[in-house]
């Protein structure tokens, strides 16, 4: 056969090295989230420099639900980092006609050396396509968890406060997809204490708790959950929310306005701890989850968190293919 030709086997380089996929924190080692933090905040602080490690790869970019932050953060972050890519909404893939997850994988790996997606259904999903080794697959969020909320949220904090050992955090509001990965990571950091308030019937889930407690165990970080605004900590460094209505959610419970409506965030919650930073991931619905005062006010960081969505995403995507070891 000719020299001139290329066999599947000997062409790609890319193909040389094992691909790496992110689903879930629990994907990554101790050093590698913390490295991931890390680069973000380079990344961020624009002491990254310019790498080009995607240059001559295609990245294809699937959101089949909406998205402002996560999706513009991927496909700008790919092409800074030198892809060229390919984008999918929620109608353009044969999936919709019945072709299996896993066969989807198959093909597209084939003609993408990664894919970032967000289905907001099933981590299972995700974990067909990445059932190959040819194509990266990277969870822009799943209905059990938002890994890369997560790390833009570590970029953030590591670079407000210079650390995240020992940090003490509060999370009010839905334990959903973003609380379960914020929990599965910040308990990495030793000294860490992250204390939620969630509605009764809308918590953490059990696997969840008990996989982020196995954490705590292991690195003297600390988790606590409750169902009441009660007997808050003082001195906090960082005070989290998410907006109510999730993603490709619904409430179980008609009147679930009411049961969140003691869980709104507002400037009460800084009388214990008036340095505390403001974190929300976005969007936020002024008047519902928190009170335009302390969104839009001195100790809010949350567009900031949000500029460290395409910070963070380059860290991420720069890991898929050989950075961040």
């Amino acid at each position: 056969m000719s020299d001139t030709l290329t066999s599947e086997v000997g062409a790609p380089d890319r193909f040389a090295a094992p691909v790496r996929h992110l689903v879930s924190i629990d994907d990554l080692s101790d050093d590698e989230l913390f490295r991931l933090a890390a680069r973000g905040a380079q990344f961020a602080a624009g002491t990254a420099g310019r790498p080009r490690p995607l240059a001559g790869l295609v990245a294809g970019i699937y959101f089949a639900k909406t998205s402002t932050r996560t999706r513009t953060a991927f496909s700008s972050g790919a092409l800074r980092l030198g892809a060229s890519i390919v984008t999918y909404g929620p109608g353009d893939l044969q999936l919709n006609t019945g072709e299996s997850t896993e066969d989807t994988g198959r093909v597209l790996a084939g003609m993408l050396d990664l894919l970032v997606a967000r289905t907001a259904g099933p981590e299972a999903e995700l974990r067909g396509w990445a059932a190959q080794d040819r194509m990266s697959v990277v969870n822009a969020m799943s209905a059990e968890e938002h890994p890369t909320q997560a790390l833009t949220d570590l970029t953030t904090l590591l670079g407000h406060f210079g650390r995240i050992e020992g940090l003490r955090v509060l999370y009010v509001g839905e334990g959903n997809n973003t609380a379960a990965a914020l929990a599965l990571a910040l308990t990495r950091y030793p000294g860490v204490e992250l204390h939620l308030r969630t509605p009764a019937g809308y918590g953490l889930t059990a696997d969840v708790s008990a996989r982020a407690l196995i954490q705590c165990a292991r690195t003297g970080a600390v988790l606590t959950e409750r169902h009441d605004m009660a007997e808050l900590p003082e001195g906090l460094d960082a005070i989290y929310t998410t907006r109510w209505q999730t993603t490709g959610t619904s409430k179980p419970h008609a009147d679930w306005r009411e049961r969140f409506a003691p869980f709104q965030v507002t400037a009460g919650l800084w009388e214990r701890s008036p340095m505390a930073v403001f974190l929300h991931d976005l969007p936020a619905h002024r008047g519902e989850e928190v009170v335009a005062e302390v969104l839009d006010g001195p100790r809010s960081i949350a567009f900031t968190q949000a500029r460290n969505k395409l910070n963070s995403a380059m860290a991420v995507l720069e890991f898929t293919h050989g950075g961040t070891r």
